[in-house]
């Protein structure tokens, strides 16, 4: 007898991380956290959405459709706006490849990149992903029974020479048949805040496309856009959707919690359609259908301007906030501990020296919670790869949910820490 009637699926399944960070952040009201993904409290666009559900509310015409079910595909209205932007974005209105026959909304991004990888990947199956990466896609495949192997990362992005030696070394392998796709988080990555430019990801995509022929598949670029509009210094960046050759092989995703409302949970997809009418049988068991109240908001606050007015708070938020760690940082932390100031999303990435661990189970990490701060360990962002060795003295530290006070507390308490000061 078994024994346990839990899947196997389950069993891989730990606790993720991004559960007990937020749990703490929240459970500890005394805690700085600098750590879980949290937005800007005091900028969420409260009076915006008072407004806006007002008048889906304000008639039983516009409302009951509100408030009924609605399609698993998601709201025709809000699918239509959300292409036309990323078009819009990328400087390709009217892009055939970017229309709402191809887009899907979701509960929030998570829900589309679980959505794909279960769409596209068999247990033992290969995933590439940036090393470091969004650790809580980590999980996902973890959970899925998948193996991931890390391209190292560069000031503008991946590292293409890496990218093709492990396609290669995958080949001789014979497991590039197992290869199924590339993650990558294109814009402020989450953790390191590099921004991959337009020319590496056209380049990586035409890499992927020269080992189709020995993988006997599609091989994907899955591009996660969540922080694109982020953005508070320097230029946009194409979507790798605007590459040479993309047709059938991109995959684009984004949300609309972070630059919106956290609380929205809304996220969207753009991809070839054979791909979405699978996934759109994958979230038809899931839920069949993402929350129709808010998909009608979000519509209303695209068409109607508030979206964007809201962004332009958000921006000048989040550039005053970086600049406040930035400042703290420079002042707190010692000469030899490396970062990059940040030209958008929510995150600095920071590198004690390299002998110095900083991990969930190091005593610097038990240090910094004796002072009551909070960060997110660097070890966590990398994937199980057993070509190389992960590295234990990185640390992610987030300005976007801790107010301005809380950033110069935390960044000062974790200098104080840094130099071993009682």
């Amino acid at each position: 007898m078994k024994a346990t009637a839990f899947s196997a699926m389950s069993q891989r399944t730990p606790e993720p991380p991004i559960s007990w960070l937020m749990k703490m952040t929240l459970d500890h009201p005394h805690l700085i956290s600098l750590a879980a993904g949290f937005t800007d409290n005091e900028s969420l666009p409260v009076e915006h959405a008072r407004e806006l559900l007002a008048e889906i509310l304000r008639s039983p015409r516009t409302g009951r459709p509100a408030l009924q079910y609605g399609t698993t595909i998601g709201d025709a209205t809000l699918r239509r706006l959300t292409a036309e932007r990323i078009a819009h974005l990328d400087g390709r209105p009217g892009a055939p490849d970017c229309c709402a026959e191809r887009t899907l909304l979701s509960h929030g991004s998570q829900q589309l990149l679980y959505l794909v990888t279960e769409a596209l990947c068999d247990p033992g199956d290969i995933v590439l992903v940036e090393d470091p990466t969004y650790f809580v896609y980590l999980g996902i495949t973890q959970s899925h029974g998948l193996r991931c192997r890390g391209v190292r990362m560069e000031a503008d992005g991946l590292d293409l020479a890496h990218l093709e030696s492990t396609l290669e070394e995958l080949k001789r392998a014979g497991e590039l048949p197992r290869v199924k796709l590339f993650y990558l988080v294109s814009y402020f990555q989450n953790p390191s805040g590099v921004t991959t430019s337009f020319a590496k990801k056209a380049a990586a995509l035409a890499l992927l496309r020269r080992y189709e022929r020995a993988a006997g598949h599609p091989i994907y670029l899955l591009e996660d856009a969540a922080y694109r509009e982020l953005r508070f210094a320097g230029d946009d960046v194409q979507s790798a959707l605007a590459a040479p050759r993309s047709a059938g092989r991109v995959i684009y995703t984004g949300t609309y919690s972070k630059p919106f409302a956290t609380g929205v949970r809304v996220g969207f997809g753009v991809m070839p359609p054979a791909l979405l009418e699978v996934v759109a049988r994958l979230k038809g068991n899931h839920d069949f259908g993402t929350t129709n109240l808010l998909q009608q908001l979000l519509s209303r606050a695209l068409s109607s301007g508030r979206y964007d007015k809201h962004l332009v708070t958000l921006s000048a938020r989040y550039t005053h906030k970086a600049a406040v760690m930035v400042e703290a940082a420079r002042r707190h932390f010692p000469a030899e501990v490396r970062w990059a100031e940040p030209r958008g999303g929510l995150y600095i990435w920071t590198a004690l020296p390299d002998a110095r661990a900083a991990g969930p189970k190091s005593k610097f990490f038990r240090a910094a919670l004796e002072r009551d701060v909070l960060y997110v360990p660097g070890q966590l962002c990398y994937a199980d790869d057993s070509s190389r060795r992960k590295p234990a003295n990185e640390l992610r530290l987030s300005f976007g949910g801790a107010g301005v006070a809380d950033i110069r507390e935390g960044i000062k308490r974790l200098g104080q820490v840094i130099r071993g000061e009682n």
